[in-house]
């Protein structure tokens, strides 16, 4: 076998163990929840908890099944009927009912069935490098990814679910860390490189993320932390839920027709705020960053006279330095993602104070751009000059071009570590209000 035969099979190899562990990842999500919860719906604009149980095996069937490996369907009604979710734009909400859902025993052997008949094609396909679709390696990462992603959005779901119906997880990380005290950072002019510049077998990329440009930046001033629950809380107490003059019309208007006057994580109890978490309810943390929508985020900013940064504002924040013009791979420089660096990859179920992860910090001095909650930009979602859509999934991107939804950059507590990488980009509508979604602030 040649060299470049044995790299191929080595890297499918690797993407096949990184397959099963995400598998694994998921597995878990699924065994937090008792089982009289599975028909509940947690949120209100997203289908039933059973769903997920059979969509994240069904999406890998019907990506991988026949396009790479000629396998023929052996259950066509559960490959339509767990194809996709809903993203909540206008319009009701599901009407369904549990009854209309399939049996959790018939959907296991529906999902062991699609793995036994993916896991024998690609170990097939790890002896035969110079077989099967040319596309193989990307469409795994693919599967990989989109499952990695749902075992965040899971989170999401379950985090609405009530604690009694969850087995409780791990107890959380003790977090050390003195109170911090944000100020704002001055960001010289310069370029950031938005995007990647080729897709290889090493470096996967959504096709949003390609392909890479540089953008001009402006000197700008951003805050070195993100708003926390005790700087949103003194934007309640000012009236910001009241003053229209901070909100757009659509975001005021949605916020009224609720009557919801606070976050969605928090819960007033009376002459105290509680934050939810995942596995029951404490005394709001006000050293944590605070989750909002993109219109409570852009509500605040305006009571300060400020803005949200946009997507290149982010970029020269996190990936630049105050002299020359190399960038880096992440904040804190070129080293792979740890402990050290911030609260990712399925380390916690709740934030951690800010800035208590220095090491995580950027060139200029600007904390907790990656994890602890994906941030908000005023960039809406939109493809970067020269946007091809993937061949093989052709809407991941494209369907969501609309004009409705904001880029948010950096991860969550629940993000993997392969979706830190500088190019990432995340976005969501401006009032979905479950996102473990933070924000700051900038000038200029």
């Amino acid at each position: 076998m040649g060299a470049l035969a044995a790299a191929a099979v080595r890297i499918r190899h690797d993407l096949h163990t990184r397959l099963l562990k995400a598998r694994a990842r998921t597995d878990e999500l699924f065994q937090l929840i008792q089982e009289e919860a599975l028909y509940d719906r947690p949120i209100p604009e997203r289908h039933r908890i059973i769903f997920y149980l059979g969509h994240v095996e069904a999406f890998d069937w019907n990506l991988l099944s026949q396009r790479a490996f000629g396998l023929r369907s052996f259950h066509a009604t559960f490959d339509r009927l767990f194809s996709f979710g809903i993203d909540p734009v206008g319009g009701g909400l599901p009407e369904d009912k549990p009854e209309d859902w399939p049996t959790r025993q018939e959907i296991a052997r529906y999902n062991t069935r699609i793995r036994e008949e993916l896991d024998r094609a690609i170990e097939h396909a790890l002896t035969r490098p110079e077989e099967g679709h040319p596309h193989l390696m990307q469409m795994l990462h693919v599967a990989i990814e989109h499952r990695l992603m749902h075992a965040e959005t899971l989170a999401y779901m379950l985090h609405r679910l009530p604690a009694n119906k969850k087995i409780c997880g791990p107890e959380k990380v003790a977090w050390k860390a003195p109170r911090a005290k944000s100020r704002l950072v001055e960001i010289p002019a310069g370029r950031a490189t938005l995007g990647i510049r080729d897709s290889s077998e090493q470096e996967f990329g959504w096709d949003n993320e390609f392909a890479a440009h540089e953008v001009s930046v402006p000197e700008f001033a951003i805050d070195s932390h993100n708003v926390t629950n005790h700087d949103f809380l003194r934007f309640m107490q000012g009236g910001g839920y009241h003053d229209r003059s901070l909100w757009t019309p659509e975001g005021w208007a949605w916020k009224t027709k609720e009557n919801i006057q606070h976050p969605m994580f928090w819960r007033d109890e009376g002459n105290l705020w509680v934050l939810r978490t995942m596995f029951g309810e404490i005394r709001l943390p006000q050293e944590w960053p605070v989750y909002v929508t993109h219109a409570e985020a852009t509500a605040y900013a305006n009571w300060l006279g400020r803005k949200l940064p946009t997507e290149a504002q982010f970029h020269r924040a996190a990936y630049g330095a105050p002299k020359g013009n190399r960038e880096r791979r992440y904040p804190w420089g070129d080293e792979p993602p740890s402990e050290l660096h911030g609260n990712f990859d399925f380390r916690s179920w709740d934030p951690s104070p800010v800035g208590a992860h220095p090491a995580g910090a950027s060139a200029f001095g600007v904390y907790d751009l990656v994890g602890n909650g994906w941030e908000w930009t005023r960039t809406e979602f939109a493809p970067f000059p020269g946007f091809t859509p993937m061949p093989f999934y052709p809407g991941y991107s494209a369907n969501f071009f609309d004009g409705k939804h904001y880029v948010m950059k950096g991860g969550s507590p629940r993000t993997a570590a392969c979706m830190l990488r500088r190019s990432f980009r995340n976005w969501f509508q401006p009032h979905y209000p479950y996102v473990y979604a933070t924000f700051r602030c900038v000038e200029g």
